[in-house]
């Protein structure tokens, strides 16, 4: 019998957890003979929709058509749950009891541990945790210092069972983007306009190291809150305040704003004229646009503070003819130190939470080197695309999600007696 599955996420949003919820769905519905799918879509921070009219929009549509009688029943009655389980791709403090079966599946956070109001809320609301990396499992069960209700300190320690499961590598067609790039050799940089990313930073340390150079440029594609002319406005203001300080640079600085479809995304990172990816951040629960790079064989940048440290990392044989993890990216140094005042946000950071402070030098010599030695960043880039592709293919990371879900016990007893059944009917 099939399980009912609600999925409550921002299955529709052009953010990460947007990603990661229709990475979720897409793996139970490479199972849809083990549950029958329902989704209730969340907003995420303000951020757009996708639009584009595809068959997955339209199943997505369909599913939240078909969950909306069910909630409305649900919510009538909460003593009596119409779903099996419940599947909530949120950050903890958003969890609720909405089944018997109820699952987190989160990115984590980008500090080196969770706050005392998420642990709380995965002992009251969860009954499993998924997450998307090593660093996100690991913050979750950093143990925290709180206080009894006598005042007295002592360490909280999550008591949970957490499972890891990666996003999969994807195949998409590219095209030409007719960027117009006056410089042969860019960096790339993706990610939102805020204190989390750190973009200040890494523009000034560009313009900085590269300022005599006409030849190299920095491709920087960002957005504050979504693709409206205002945003576009806002950020273009933000950007070109930081570049200006740099009047006589010779280098460039390209500013993209505005929704890319993934097609248009992976040819950013297949584009003859783009170098390398950059990425002086303060942490990653995953890191989804340095792993598209690197499974494109984009040469990476950056420091091994989160979750990209999960896939930048592959074996390599030693002189002694055993394999192991080496880095096949250009590792810069960091300092693990407290988060800044400015991004206190009460009930998911908090001051006692530290984060990567990426070192000035080490990311300028970082970029140097790949301008002067792209050929060796090239080589080792193609390297960890390889082994990118054969360890993190769909149908691989599709099962490793269903099983976290089912449990592999019960979904290897349920395939065999899907074979019996077939050799029955044959």
């Amino acid at each position: 019998m099939k399980k009912r599955i609600l999925v409550r996420g921002p299955a529709l949003s052009q953010t990460g957890y947007g990603e990661q919820c229709r990475f979720a769905l897409r793996a139970l519905r490479s199972r849809e003979d083990l549950f029958d799918i329902y989704l209730l879509n969340i907003p995420w921070g303000g951020t757009n929709w996708i639009f584009e009219d595809s068959e997955e929009r339209r199943w997505l549509d369909e599913l939240i058509i078909k969950a909306k009688p069910l909630l409305e029943q649900q919510k009538q009655n909460p003593q009596m749950p119409l779903f099996d389980i419940s599947l909530q791709v949120t950050i903890p403090n958003e969890l609720q009891r909405m089944a018997p079966l109820n699952i987190l599946y989160t990115a984590g956070i980008e500090t080196d541990r969770a706050c005392p109001e998420w642990i709380a809320k995965c002992h009251q609301f969860a009954d499993k945790i998924l997450v998307i990396s090593e660093h996100a499992k690991a913050g979750l069960q950093t143990p925290i210092k709180a206080q009894d209700q006598m005042g007295n300190e002592l360490d909280f320690v999550l008591e949970k069972p957490i499972e890891v499961v990666h996003y999969p590598v994807k195949n998409v067609a590219t095209k030409d983007l007719n960027l117009n790039l006056e410089t042969d050799f860019n960096f790339l940089t993706m990610a939102q306009w805020g204190p989390r990313k750190n973009l200040p930073n890494t523009i000034a340390w560009f313009c900085q190291e590269f300022h005599d150079d006409e030849n190299v440029g920095l491709v920087v594609k960002t957005f504050m809150k979504g693709n409206s002319q205002i945003d576009k406005s806002f950020v273009r203001s933000s950007l070109k305040e930081v570049a200006d300080n740099f009047p006589n640079k010779k280098c460039k600085v390209y500013f993209l704003h505005g929704y890319m479809n993934e097609e248009e995304i992976h040819s950013l990172y297949v584009h003859p004229k783009i170098k390398a990816m950059i990425n002086f951040g303060h942490g990653e629960g995953y890191g989804l646009p340095l792993f598209e790079a690197a499974y494109s064989g984009l040469p990476v940048i950056t420091h091994d503070f989160g979750g990209q440290k999960d896939f930048l990392y592959a074996p390599k044989k030693t002189k002694k003819g055993t394999e192991k993890l080496r880095p096949h990216f250009s590792k810069v140094n960091y300092d693990l130190k407290p988060v800044q005042k400015e991004v206190l946000w009460q009930g998911v950071i908090e001051p006692d939470m530290q984060w990567a402070y990426p070192s000035e030098a080490s990311c300028k010599l970082a970029m140097r080197e790949a301008v002067n030695n792209c050929g060796l960043l090239q080589g080792e880039a193609k390297r960890l695309k390889g082994w990118l592709e054969k360890e993190f293919e769909d149908v691989d990371k599709f099962k490793n999600f269903v099983t976290a879900i089912n449990g592999e016990e019960s979904l290897e007893m349920i395939d065999w007696m899907n074979d019996i059944h077939e050799e029955c009917e044959y």
